[in-house]
């Protein structure tokens, strides 16, 4: 079972573990950061699931879509490492992914 590191918009470090298969928002989420508010329950139609990632992690992610990408524009929060959470899948060569909670738009 992949092993997630999870920061808050506090700067709190949890390490959770999550199913293989399942996204990096369902595993946050089911893990009860309520935090990341993931209202569109994973269907890229809104950015409340928005994280950065680590960079050590950015050539194991896939490609960013043009429909994520257009949501991350929307925030005011966007940088470098933004990703949606829901597009991310955790699977064993995720394991150890580090992502930290955007803060809320």
């Amino acid at each position: 079972m992949p092993k997630l590191i999870v920061v808050n918009r506090s700067g709190e470090e949890q390490a959770v573990e999550g199913d293989a298969g399942l996204s990096v928002m369902e595993v946050i989420r089911d893990n009860g950061f309520d935090e990341l508010l993931a209202l569109c329950g994973g269907c890229c139609s809104c950015a409340t699931c928005h994280v950065y990632v680590d960079p050590a992690f950015a050539g194991k992610l896939p490609e960013i879509s043009e429909d994520e990408n257009d949501l991350l524009d929307s925030s005011d929060h966007r940088n470098e490492t933004s990703r949606l959470s829901c597009q991310l899948t955790l699977n064993d060569d995720l394991d150890g992914l580090r992502v930290t909670i955007a803060p809320e738009d």
